[in-house]
């Protein structure tokens, strides 16, 4: 059975969106401005767009979960200001996983074995 979309749906779905972003960039945005470090341009801006991506995706999984608005707000602000920990963690252990299964199926490759030159 068909259901059919509300526009209103969407605009909630964006406007929520938008508020998560700038909730993460704005956590990410306080950690910059705390830091110590030297901090070039690329590198900011790499970690605050890591910072709403993820805080949005946190944003849609709390929306359900999480009834206190307040609290919903904190733990996505926290989301981002952690996110490049966060995804710097998830990365190294897909890595490390897929590092498992290739080593328990052995290495296997269609190329063909190098010829030795004659001298």
């Amino acid at each position: 059975m068909a259901t059919t979309s509300n526009p209103d749906d969407y605009s909630q779905l964006a406007k929520d969106s938008v508020i998560a972003s700038a909730l993460g960039a704005s956590g990410m945005v306080s950690r910059i401005l705390l830091s110590d470090e030297k901090l070039t341009l690329g590198w900011i801006v790499r970690r605050t767009l890591a910072a709403s991506i993820v805080s949005v995706l946190v944003g849609f999984a709390l929306q359900d979960q999480v009834q206190s608005m307040t609290m919903r707000f904190a733990a996505i602000g926290l989301a981002g200001a952690s996110a490049p920990e966060v995804l710097d963690a998830a990365i190294a252990y897909a890595k490390k996983r897929m590092g498992a299964e290739v080593a328990k199926v052995g290495v296997k490759t269609n190329a063909k074995a190098k010829r030795n030159k004659r001298k």
